[in-house]
């Protein structure tokens, strides 16, 4: 197969759907692989690389659309994008449709086959592709929340870790899964006193073995959530419903229970945001205030980092882009927990978490 490789246009986006080394892989096993111009520059990995590693350079993303039957990138396709996908090709990349009708009307009038890394579930359940970039966003949430929480960012001065003698601030973490347990593993080690909320008891219990008691658990209620929120000096939002748009945990009015300059970080923004009041921000301007409580909603955080976060999305998606390499779409057939993140085939909607999100913006504005 044809693998195609286009350099990533979201703004302060400078992941690379595939590393040198997995152009290798794919060549090793037979495939061709035409990669973008620049693709991998913000990795630091320039084209020679590419070509040492046996790819081809195209000298456009025109070309690599036109060119190949299977396009691999990081994140969703860009509306200057969606025109040049093609019936007959794959799409393998993050989409987060849920929130975003406009993209998914663009792939349906594509005619591709668009599967979603965030989908994909293995064996155990688990989210296998969303994973290594949660365990990413997680632990940049906090020096996201960190940097916010500084005076001169607005925020109301308080380091996380404290300082002997001063206390330390105070962090909540709403959602006990891979994101809020890694921002949870970051903040207790930086000295923060942290509270995670979770709606699944079996799930706190063992957060409570996994960090000692070294965190407070409580389950997730609408009394829990505003009594923890209210003396929180940090937020994070980190809940997640495969395929659907993130329910609204925080409410407008809750704010008003908040300390004045706290901080809110969502990392569920991608899926419409677990917060009321969030909205999507860039790494140019991440942050705004709403009712004096200061919103970090950036949509591509581990895009900040791209030298590690596409060798920790490379190290989990390679399995997955050499068997639709190998055998196309039949390479669903055989797992389905693969087929599930067929998200878009045929100009229809296949992932009934994402349809049923969309539902009601179709109604609204229905696909023509």
């Amino acid at each position: 197969m044809r693998v195609g490789v286009p350099k990533e246009i979201k703004v302060h986006e400078y992941r690379v759907g595939l590393t040198p080394g997995s152009v290798r892989e794919l060549v090793a096993a037979g495939h061709s692989v035409l990669v973008e111009r620049d693709a991998g520059a913000g990795i630091g990995m320039d084209d020679d690389a590419y070509v040492r590693a046996g790819a081809s350079i195209a000298a456009s993303a025109a070309q690599v659309f036109r060119d190949a039957e299977m396009i691999v990138k990081v994140k969703e396709p860009q509306p200057s994008e969606w025109p040049m996908l093609r019936p007959d090709q794959i799409l393998f990349t993050y989409l987060h449709l849920a929130p975003d009708p406009e993209q998914a009307r663009g792939l349906m009038r594509s005619g591709c086959s668009a599967i979603a890394y965030e989908t994909i579930v293995d064996r155990r359940g688990s989210l296998p592709l969303l994973a290594p970039m949660s365990e990413v966003a997680g632990r940049l949430s906090i020096e996201a929340a960190g940097a916010a929480l500084r005076r001169h960012a607005g925020g109301s001065g308080i380091l996380l870790g404290g300082v002997p003698g001063v206390s330390a601030a105070r962090v909540v973490v709403i959602g006990g899964g891979v994101v809020g347990t890694h921002a949870a593993r970051i903040a207790v080690g930086m000295g923060a006193e942290v509270t995670i909320i979770d709606a699944s008891l079996p799930r706190l219990r063992q957060l409570d073995d996994l960090f000692g008691g070294r965190v407070r658990t409580r389950l997730s209620t609408l009394e829990a959530i505003e009594q923890e929120i209210a003396s929180a000096d940090a937020v994070i939002g980190a809940v997640l419903i495969p395929g659907e748009s993130a329910p609204k945990l925080v409410s407008r009015e809750m704010l008003g229970l908040m300390k004045r300059n706290a901080v809110l970080v969502d990392v569920a923004i991608d899926q419409g945001g677990c917060f009321e009041t969030s909205r999507p921000t860039t790494h140019d301007d991440p942050t705004y205030v709403v009712d004096d409580i200061i919103h970090y909603c950036v949509a591509n955080m581990p895009g900040a980092v791209p030298q590690t976060s596409s060798q920790a999305l490379n190290n989990a998606t390679l399995p997955y882009v050499l068997a639709l390499a190998d055998h196309g779409l039949a390479a669903l057939d055989a797992d389905a927990g693969f087929r599930a993140g067929l998200n878009i085939h045929k100009g229809e909607i296949v992932n009934d978490a994402v349809a049923q999100s969309l539902a009601d913006k179709f109604a609204l504005d229905p696909v023509s």
